[in-house]
């Protein structure tokens, strides 16, 4: 299945290796859980200081039938390690969501 794929990129230079990594990322996520409905990547240089250099900001937006998982990042310098945190850690609440919805996951009764 083809993911509906949207990469933002902001105050940052775009390039197609940066794109590609996002899309390699997202595919890896549809083995997590197979019924991603959207997603949307946004990259963004937030500020840039003179001796820390520049701070990156990395948002992904999941959704999947059932919930909506969203996942921000900072980091210093490398966009791709940015990226890596983030995908990692959307990959596990994919993981989640996908144990709660297959029901593994016990569920309290309400009271």
């Amino acid at each position: 299945m083809e993911v509906p794929l949207q990469i933002v990129v902001r105050n940052f230079p775009h390039s197609a290796a940066l794109e590609a990594r996002v899309r390699e990322s997202v595919a890896k996520l549809e083995e997590f859980h197979p019924r991603i409905v959207s997603c949307r990547v946004t990259i963004e240089e937030s500020s840039r200081h003179q001796r820390q250099g520049r701070q990156l900001q990395v948002r992904i937006d999941v959704r999947v039938p059932g919930k909506e998982i969203a996942v921000n990042r900072e980091h210093d310098e490398d966009v791709y390690v940015a990226l890596g945190d983030a995908f990692d850690a959307a990959r596990r609440q994919l993981e989640d969501a996908a144990r709660v919805a297959r029901g593994d996951v016990k569920t309290h009764e309400a009271h």
